[in-house]
């Protein structure tokens, strides 16, 4: 895309980026898609950084989803879309000394640009002369920014910049740059790959998704920290559900035989349905949680969830365990400022190992049963939360069957992709025919079956 067309596919980029957004979670109307039309009209091409907070401002819904947008942008209106092309990149030791430059005065516009020499120049791979494709990777490996930090940093100094920095803030906020600088060459690298193939793919399979898309069981420690944030909200969202479902189920059923009864006045017409009438009263509640390995950020989340709900139940009770079982619904209450640091509390105040490590299922179902029985009555629905690998040991099917009795309901909530039940260590199959098990990989799945199965 040249300066002498710049505006040409404007529509179909726009349209192109509101489908790529919904298709990785973000929810955008068609009232919105028309203000963002509006907003890229009013703003222009010349401007990006500009173009991008307005189509920002009038599609998003929160900061949390610039994660999402931002990479998806510049997919759709790349640094080409209204400016000339990049100039024929100089040779690597010119562009590393320019960088440096660059760096030292913290100037983002060069930098950019020297993002889009440095993929030009360095990036390209492939044996056409057209070039087959571009790597960011294969870029920052020949152009090495890293190397810099001590030249720059010299740099800075001599020119009396960063007054009153030390040396470990100067070399952190310098580390902060270089990367702002490997961001730009990543996405200068993507905008070129879907400029030649298909920009809704590479959206599609280049960009991360949404937090309450992201699978629980690969989430590293900053999305799970994002997902501790959207537990309110999410919370005040079911709770507004489970309002309007007990609303529904006050009202009652149709009593037949009693309606039927009252029509023979009006000739066998039921014109006054009468309603089986239900006695509002208030469930309670049990999660039994694996919080073993990479599973404890699910179970994490999910009792954070909970325990944000707990007005909507008359008892709340949460347990833990990995090969032994111990009660930790105070823990949650006492430390709901400091939600990041449950893990850390339940580990270091709660006994849920033996004498090893490894995750168990059926010792802990045991010690439930015989332990907390009086935890589980007609009224109770149990969620149990878990992956249901068993390193291999019994499986204690007896005592899940007697959990079965007791409850009013039993749910099995598994992080793990439905394919993967029953593969190695795993008994899903075997739990699956005593429970009602079901795949729970990600926030949005859990909100979808907490706001189902929940009693009301």
């Amino acid at each position: 895309m040249t300066a002498a067309d710049p505006a040409a596919g404007v529509a179909d980029r726009l349209t192109g980026l509101v489908g790529a957004l919904r298709s990785h979670g973000v929810r955008i109307g068609t009232g919105e898609t028309v203000d963002a039309a509006q907003a890229a009209e009013a703003l222009g091409l010349a401007d990006r950084d500009r173009l991008r907070e307005g189509l920002a401002a009038t599609l998003l819904h929160n900061a949390g989803q610039r994660r999402v947008f931002d990479p998806v942008f510049d997919v759709y209106f790349p640094r080409g879309v209204g400016a000339p092309d990049a100039p024929a990149p100089a040779d690597r030791d010119d562009l590393r000394n320019r960088l440096a430059a660059a760096l030292a005065a913290d100037d983002r516009a060069l930098m950019a640009r020297l993002a889009m020499e440095a993929v030009d120049g360095f990036g390209g791979y492939g044996g056409t002369s057209a070039t087959d494709g571009w790597s960011s990777y294969q870029t920052l490996d020949r152009l090495r920014p890293q190397t810099l930090m001590a030249r720059v940093r010299d740099t800075v100094r001599a020119e009396g910049g960063a007054p009153g920095f030390t040396d470990r803030l100067l070399e952190d906020e310098i580390r902060g740059r270089i990367e702002a600088f490997r961001r730009l060459v990543a996405s200068e690298a993507r905008r070129r790959v879907a400029e030649r193939r298909d920009r809704d793919e590479i959206a599609r399979r280049a960009v991360a998704t949404t937090a309450d898309r992201v699978d629980f069981l690969f989430a590293g420690r900053d999305r799970l920290a994002e997902l501790r944030r959207v537990v309110q909200p999410l919370a005040r969202k079911l709770a507004t559900r489970l309002a309007a479902r007990r609303r529904r189920a006050r009202r009652g059923t149709i009593d037949l035989r009693r309606t039927l009864r009252g029509s023979l006045s009006t000739g066998g017409v039921p014109m006054r349905p009468v309603l089986r009438r239900r006695r509002p009263v208030r469930p309670e509640l049990v999660l039994l949680c694996d919080v073993s390995g990479s599973v404890s950020g699910f179970s994490d989340f999910t009792m954070l969830l909970v325990q944000a709900l707990h007005d909507q139940f008359s008892k709340v009770r949460v347990f833990a365990f990995v090969n032994r079982v111990d009660e930790v619904t105070g823990l949650l209450v006492h430390g709901a400022a400091d939600p990041d640091g449950l893990s850390a509390r339940i580990g270091a105040e709660a006994t849920l190992t033996g004498w090893h490590d490894s995750s168990d299922y059926g010792v802990p179902f045991g010690e439930f049963t015989e332990r907390y029985s009086g935890a589980v009555g007609a009224r109770t629905t149990v969620f149990v939360l878990g992956d249901a690998r068993t390193n291999n040991s019994d499986p204690n099917l007896p005592a899940v069957r007697e959990l079965t009795r007791q409850a009013r309901r039993v749910y099995w909530l598994n992080p793990e992709a439905r394919s993967q039940w029953g593969t190695g260590d795993s008994v899903a199959p075997a739990y699956a025919e005593l429970v009602e098990m079901h795949e729970c990989r990600n926030a949005e799945q859990l909100s979808a079956l907490i706001g189902r199965l929940l009693p009301v």
